[in-house]
């Protein structure tokens, strides 16, 4: 049930009502169970035979103050209906379908010779490394935004790999011991902080900028 707060004139009929009520709920006005209920009393059904009826009528004697709520009810269950992506016929290709087509990103990869389909994959890793370090310079300010958690500052000490670990990472020392290392992982040291003010973080979450330290008045 979602809760949508509206206000409509006295003179609009049941059925006009219905009408503006199918563009919020999705609901067909033919599919619909309006039930009025005015200052938490029993529900009041309002059938078909009350269309043609104003909201001045149906609210004849009901004071500004009470609290009224219309409540929708699908009667015919079309929005489970719409919702249920099973009944959605899928667009699929083979391997070798896709392979055919020639405006694919796998296409367009493989007529530049980029990642996968590259002669020389090493030297592509050397060039996505280089390019990483100079939008990571070491010794830059940066702020780390990782979804779900709060943003913290520090300075970048390390960009490259970690052995045992996937892909590349930024190395970054806190402002504030909020980390979870001293720069080193499994053992091995890739820079130097005091214990927990260091972390290693995935570079889409790391952005380089003017980010002073934080005082007490910014906390």
């Amino acid at each position: 049930m979602i809760p949508v707060e509206k206000r409509y004139p006295p003179s609009l009929t049941i059925r006009s009502l219905k009408d503006k009520l199918e563009l919020i709920t999705g609901v067909s006005a033919g599919a619909m169970q309006l039930s009025l209920i005015v200052n938490d009393a029993s529900a009041r059904n309002l059938t078909d035979d009350h269309d043609g009826q104003t909201l001045g009528d149906i609210l004849a004697g009901v004071t500004s103050e009470s609290k009224i709520r219309l409540q929708v009810v699908d009667t015919q269950n079309q929005l489970s209906q719409l919702q249920d992506l099973s009944q959605v016929p899928k667009f699929e290709l083979t391997e070798e379908e896709y392979a055919a087509r020639g405006d694919t990103l796998r296409a367009f990869k493989e007529k530049l010779k980029i990642g996968r389909f590259s002669d020389k994959p090493e030297e592509d890793e050397e060039r996505r490394l280089e390019d990483l370090k100079l939008d990571y310079p070491i010794e830059s300010r940066c702020e780390v935004r990782v979804k779900g958690k709060p943003s913290r500052r520090g300075t970048v000490m390390y960009v490259g790999a970690i052995e045992g670990k996937p892909g590349y990472w930024i190395g970054v020392k806190y402002d504030e011991p909020l980390g979870v290392n001293d720069g080193s992982v499994n053992g091995k040291s890739y820079f130097s902080c005091p214990p927990k003010y260091g972390g290693f973080i995935r570079p889409v979450d790391v952005f380089v900028g003017d980010f002073p330290e934080l005082g007490l008045e910014d906390l």
